[in-house]
């Protein structure tokens, strides 16, 4: 098993407010997280940085081998809102982080289970044989649209408000968590991105990059192409194989 992640500021951004980080446990075990950061001058990288570093430090303390799936995906929620808390009392001790946040999707992989731990707009994606899935479903203002038909998929991915999020860490003591298992099988490829990437890359355009090359060509490569469709934000990719 491996994983290949970059993160790049964009085009229009001042400052990268994504943060990422992974580790590969065996030839069948590993996780990765990727952080879309919110708020203030420097509250969202902070933000981001915090909830990366808490997970990954949770993570290498908190994990074993004999671990059963209830016990790893408590482990994984535990870690996220760990994350949250730490980043919700930063800001509050410092009133030039107020308000500050961060989206958070977490993947874990072990044997033939994808376990993904989802608060925010970033997405994880599985592609297999040509064909590509969301996992994840964004908690975001236009998705809250898109459920009750008020808009199409094709509407919100175009509305001047979709950027809008409804979760993040690090806003409130307490945080709503999405945990989805997903079936992980021989040549599935995962990739968990932020939003300055799903917003300018194409599905199509995701599945013939990842399907077609490998390692750190594939990462290079997505954001070569958000870069070339507007680049307006930071973009994060992340994939696992």
């Amino acid at each position: 098993m491996e994983v290949f992640s970059k993160t790049d500021i964009g085009l229009v951004r001042t400052e990268n407010q994504d943060s990422s980080a992974y580790s590969v446990i065996s030839s069948d075990c590993a996780w990765a997280v990727v952080c879309d950061g919110m708020g203030g001058v420097h509250g969202g990288k902070t933000a981001s940085s915090t909830a990366v570093n808490y997970i990954y430090e949770y993570i290498g303390q908190k994990y074993r081998d004999d671990m059963d799936n209830a016990d790893l995906s408590e482990m994984l929620i535990s870690a996220v809102d760990g994350a949250n808390l730490a980043v919700y009392r930063l800001a509050m001790e410092d009133h030039n982080l107020a308000g500050m946040g961060t989206t958070c999707d977490l993947v874990f992989v072990r044997g033939e289970i994808a376990h993904v731990v989802h608060v925010g707009d970033s997405r994880t994606y599985s592609i297999r044989d040509g064909k590509i899935l969301q996992i994840t479903e964004d908690h975001s203002l236009v998705q809250e649209m898109v459920r009750r038909g008020e808009l199409t998929p094709d509407q919100a991915m175009r509305h001047p408000n979709k950027n809008l999020i409804t979760r993040a860490l690090g806003i409130s003591h307490e945080v709503h968590i999405d945990y989805i298992e997903a079936e992980f099988c021989e040549g599935d490829r995962l990739l968990i991105c932020s939003d300055g990437l799903s917003n300018y890359v194409s599905k199509a355009d995701m599945v013939r990059t990842v399907e077609e090359n490998d390692g750190e060509i594939i990462n290079d490569t997505l954001i070569e192409i958000a870069k070339r469709h507007g680049g307006h934000d930071n973009i994060t990719a992340t994939v696992i194989y």
